[in-house]
C-alpha cells in the first residue's frame, strides 16, 4: 500500500491541479496535524481515498465541520468530526483500512496553556485509551498495529530541545512494547530538505511527514 503523509506545511507539490496525476497510485492519506481544513479537504476530494487525521497544536479553529442542524462540531468534539469523502479523526483511536491498522495520538508537549498540549503523564493517559484495542488486534490479527500517527515526535528522534518541540518519551516506550512498523509524525519543520527525516528505532521506522512524504508499506 502507498500512503501519502502530510503535515504542517501547505506543499505546492500537493496543492496543485496536477495532484491527481502526481499521486494517482496513492491508497491512503495520513495527516499528522497543523494543516488548514480547506487544504485537507482539497487533498481528500481530489484523490478520493480513505484519509485519517489528528490535531496538531495550531489551526484548531479551522477544525470544524458542518454536522447538520445548522451547527458546527467544535475541536473539543473531534471524535465526531468527519469531513470530505472517507476522512476521519484518528486522535486516541485505532482503525483498520484495507488491512492496515493505524492509531493516532495528536498534540504536542505542553509549553503554554493553549489547546491540545500534553504533559508526559497526560500523553500516557491518551495512550492508555487505545491499549484495549491494540490487545484485541494482537489476539485477532496477530499484531498490535502497523502505523502510529502522531503530531509530536518521539523524544530524542527528530525533536528539538525547546519545550514546544520536545518529543514524548512515552512514544519510545510505545514503540518498544507495541512494535508498529512505522511511526509517522509532524511538528518538526524541515527548513533544509537534506535533514534526516527517517530514523530506525527498534522495530519501527520513524518518519517526519513535514510537507509530504510517500510511504510504501512494503518498505522495511
Amino acid at each position: 500500500m502507498k500512503i501519502l503523509c502530510v503535515s504542517d506545511h501547505i506543499d505546492p507539490l500537493i496543492y496543485t491541479n496536477s495532484i491527481r496525476e502526481r499521486f494517482s497510485d496513492v491508497d491512503m492519506i495520513l495527516a499528522a496535524g497543523d494543516l488548514p481544513l480547506d487544504y485537507l479537504d482539497f487533498i481528500v476530494s481530489s484523490l478520493n481515498k480513505p484519509a485519517f487525521f489528528i490535531f496538531g497544536n495550531h489551526h484548531l479553529r479551522d477544525y470544524t465541520k458542518f454536522c447538520g442542524k445548522d451547527e458546527l462540531c467544535k475541536p473539543e468534539n473531534a471524535d465526531d468530526v468527519y469531513f470530505g469523502p472517507g476522512a476521519a479523526h484518528l486522535g486516541s483511536k485505532v482503525m483498520t483500512e484495507n488491512g492496515v491498522i493505524v492509531a493516532g495520538l495528536g498534540g504536542c508537549m505542553k509549553y503554554n496553556n493553549e489547546k491540545n498540549q500534553y504533559t508526559e503523564f497526560r500523553m500516557k493517559m491518551e495512550i492508555a485509551k487505545i491499549i484495549p484495542a491494540l490487545f484485541c488486534n494482537r489476539i485477532f490479527r496477530g499484531r498490535y498495529l502497523d502505523i502510529l500517527l502522531t503530531h509530536a515526535s518521539p523524544r530524542g528522534i527528530h525533536d528539538r530541545e525547546d519545550k514546544c518541540h520536545q518529543g514524548f518519551s512515552s512514544f519510545l516506550w510505545f514503540m518498544r512494547v507495541f512494535r508498529p512498523r512505522f511511526l509517522v509524525h509532524g511538528h518538526i519543520h524541515l527548513y533544509d530538505m537534506s535533514e534526516v527525516r527517517t530514523t530506525r528505532y527498534e522495530n519501527t521506522t520513524v518518519i517526519n511527514a513535514y510537507g509530504h512524504y510517500l510511504l510504501n508499506t512494503e518498505d522495511s
